[in-house]
């Protein structure tokens, strides 16, 4: 059966959850999740995890993510991008620099107030459900970091595209619209593309249109996620048997760290936590 990670370029006006499904039938696997939803007027990177790569899911959820957004000034719209309901069209006479100059205001550690259009879910019930039927309910605002925000182009008047590298939880959409009113103008993103998520790139994605040809050759191996560890192949039968039993192996001769643990024969095993000389399994993804 097929185990891996394929990073796929969403299409536009897919659903995340579309992608899975779509990927079910091609790979002829039930086991497929994704990281990091994208709403369906989003492209880019959309991490999915095949097989036993499942369990790595929640090991790719945080990190930073980086976006090209496209910023249209001069409107407001009930979802705050260009697919909603328009509730304001303005003057959008704000020049570059004057947009520049704003950006300052929403980097670094800031609050966002999570749009109503969301899978937030409060009291059991998603916003977006609610925002559907024309419900509007009480929100808190919530802590995220913007570690990067510029002005790449002008791209006709009143557009913009925007390079962001932000936490986890960030609503891009919600990033647009407090600029607009912090220009005083109103804005909406127009468009937006992920361009790197889980330390993976668009230009490592492929399209699923790739992966109907190629199958399982698509994926990339579980492990590529956890890129940024050590390899630490186990030297011994004994140590291999006692991973795969989930127990814990003493080894002295091991700094302190992550490892990502392979046997005899180079399979990744798991994903192991080294501390005073004994090596324990954070998370297995052999077959049990």
């Amino acid at each position: 059966m097929p185990d891996g990670i394929v990073i796929i370029n969403k299409p536009r006006d897919w659903t995340s959850m579309d992608v899975c499904a779509k990927l079910r039938g091609i790979l002829h696997e039930k086991r497929v999740g994704h990281s990091g939803t994208l709403d369906p007027m989003a492209t880019g990177v959309l991490p999915v995890f095949v097989g036993q790569a499942t369990k790595a899911v929640r090991f790719a959820e945080g990190g930073k993510k980086e976006y090209l957004a496209g910023l249209r000034l001069g409107l407001v719209t009930d979802t705050q991008d260009v697919t909603g309901t328009v509730l304001e069209r303005r003057d959008a006479a704000v020049s570059p620099d004057a947009l520049r100059e704003a950006l300052p205001h929403f980097t670094g550690e800031i609050s966002q107030l999570p749009p109503m259009y969301s899978a937030i879910k409060i009291n059991g019930r998603k916003l977006c459900d609610l925002a559907r039927k024309g419900q509007e309910v009480e929100r808190s605002p919530r802590p995220v970091t913007i570690f990067a925000l510029e002005l790449l182009e002008q791209t006709g008047p009143g557009d913009y595209t925007l390079r962001c590298v932000c936490s986890k939880g960030t609503y891009i959409r919600t990033l647009c619209h407090d600029l607009g009113a912090y220009l005083g103008c109103g804005g909406v993103m127009s468009s937006l593309c992920r361009t790197q998520a889980a330390g993976f790139s668009l230009e490592q994605a492929v399209t699923l249109e790739e992966v109907q040809a190629r199958g399982a050759a698509a994926l990339l191996p579980t492990d590529s996620l956890f890129a940024a560890y050590p390899v630490l192949l186990l030297q011994s039968e004994q140590a291999e048997t006692r991973v795969r039993h989930g127990n814990p192996i003493a080894d002295p001769a091991v700094p302190d760290g992550t490892y990502r643990v392979c046997g005899l024969d180079g399979t990744f095993l798991c994903l192991s936590r080294a501390q005073g000389g004994t090596l324990t399994s954070l998370r297995n993804f052999f077959e049990t």
